[in-house]
């Protein structure tokens, strides 16, 4: 089965990839030759992930998926949540996707740094919308605390100082297949799988 992916993120189409197995055969933006950015403009994860789905069906009208993620900090309110990929400010044009990370990073740590409060958790939403135009939402959540240092150089975004509840390695100590076990957006993934296993004439 051969699905579009609307991201433009490496990282994650090479995760995603990982996490689907060879049964689904995933095309990327990339592939596709589409370059434009894609709208994020509403104020959910939830929200998020339709209106990118949305957005590449209407322009391809194919089977397409697409998801966000917040990493939603107890002491914060919640905070960055939808706002993650963008915390620090920095746009997505304005160098490369490891310094914004850091930045982000770095405000995130500031904001927590008088906090006894280090709970936080990570959170997927996947929207997917059929070549008929039926829409579904699936979602993947793991909890785990906040480090003060990074650690690691695996993954991507929050990675290097999110330990997740039962294990003393951050995201970025991992190895990708050891991420996947218990991600956020593995679990997400997994119930989108299955999903796809059950209903697989998209």
């Amino acid at each position: 089965m051969n699905l579009i992916f609307a991201t433009q993120n490496s990282h994650k189409l090479s995760e995603i990839q990982h996490l689907l197995g060879n049964s689904f055969q995933l095309t990327s933006l990339k592939d596709l030759g589409f370059t434009d950015d894609i709208p994020e403009n509403q104020t959910t994860l939830e929200g998020n992930a339709l209106e990118k789905a949305r957005f590449i069906f209407s322009k391809f009208n194919q089977s397409c998926f697409a998801d966000d993620t917040g990493l939603e900090v107890e002491a914060l309110n919640g905070d960055p949540g939808v706002y993650s990929a963008r915390y620090s400010g920095l746009l997505s044009d304005f160098g490369s996707e490891k310094m914004r990370s850091l930045a982000n990073i770095q405000k995130l740590l500031v904001a927590l740094e008088n906090q006894p409060n280090k709970n936080a958790r990570f959170r997927t939403v996947i929207a997917f919308i059929t070549n008929t135009g039926n829409e579904f939402l699936f979602e993947g959540i793991v909890n785990g605390q906040i480090v003060k240092e990074l650690k690691g150089d695996e993954g991507f975004g929050y990675d290097p100082v999110f330990v997740p509840d039962g294990y003393n390695q951050t995201f970025a100590e991992m190895s990708l297949s050891e991420k996947n076990k218990i991600s956020h957006r593995a679990r997400a993934f997994n119930c989108f799988h299955d999903f796809l296993s059950l209903n697989n004439t998209f």
